[in-house]
Formats: C-alpha cells, structure tokens, sequence
C-alpha cells in the first residue's frame, strides 16, 4: 500500500491546497492531511478549527484521512507508515524554499521520498496569507477558498474586529 503525507499549516485549506490532495488521492492509496502544530508559527486558527476545515472541504473523498501532529514531519511519516512526503510548489520562489525541507527532512530519513506537485496555473498565486488579508479587508475569495473556509474566515475576522474595538 503506498502511503503518503502531505503536511502544512493550513491556516487556512485554499483551493490550491485541495487541488494537490485531490491529485495526491489519485496517487496514492491513502494519504495524511496533517495540519502540522509548529509553535513557533502564528496562526489565526487553532489546530483543531484547521483540521475540521479540512474534513469539510475533503469530505467524501475516502482515502483521504485528516489529522494533526506536533512532531517534526519525518516522525509522523515514519509513525503512519508513510514513505512519501507530498509537497506543493506554486512558482519558482516556493522551490528554494522547499528544497530546504527536502534536503532536512533526507538527512533525517533518506527512506521517505518527496514527491513534488505543481500547482495548477489558476490556483498558483493563492497563498493562505493573501487569502487571510483579502477577507480582513473584506474582499471576497469566492473560488479560491471552499465556502465553509470563507465563512470561518469571516466569522473569525468579524470577531477579531469586534474584540479590537473593544480594547
């Protein structure tokens, strides 16, 4: 059974995010959507809302599993039983970037493989940042956030404002 994880903060899951896992699906037998718990990064939702955004905007798919981890990404392979990692590229700057990961997660387990997907072109400028400032902003991402993703954006941002206004 070939297994593989694809792992990420997720913070949110854009359209580009589920364009790699529907085309990951195909691929493998199973795979792990692991929202990854990296204390050192900030995010405007917890693990636990990332997660059950993903299961939505996933649902029905069903080699599909959803989860979250707080250990480094070759641990939890290695845990799951995963011998690929996948990884999404959107344009040449994500490469540098990734290569890095590549090269740290093959001296920690030269076992697991990487394998890399493009970005199809329409989803390769979303990026989970610009999605983040669109909504705060009030823009709309209609098409590059699934609705669920949309209207927890909102609902965070509204209450983020609210909270702001108070102080």
């Amino acid at each position: 059974m070939k297994i593989a994880l694809y792992p990420g903060s997720f913070d949110p899951i854009t359209n580009g995010h589920f364009d790699i896992i529907m085309r990951a699906s195909k691929l493998f037998d199973k795979v792990y959507v692991t929202v990854l718990d990296n204390p050192l990064k900030k995010t405007l939702f917890s693990v636990k809302e990332r997660t059950e955004l993903i299961k939505e905007v996933v649902k029905g798919i069903d080699n599909i599993e959803v989860t979250s981890s707080s250990n480094l990404t070759v641990d939890y392979a290695k845990e799951i039983n995963a011998k690929f990692i996948v990884r999404g590229l959107r344009a040449t700057s994500d490469f540098e970037y990734e290569l890095n990961i590549f090269a740290t997660n093959n001296h920690l387990d030269a076992s697991i493989d990487t394998v890399f997907l493009m970005t199809r072109l329409e989803n390769s400028f979303i990026s989970s940042s610009g999605i983040k400032e669109m909504v705060y902003y009030n823009a709309t991402v209609k098409g590059l956030v699934a609705d669920v993703v949309e209207q927890a954006l909102i609902e965070k941002y509204r209450y983020i404002k609210d909270d702001e206004h108070c102080i």
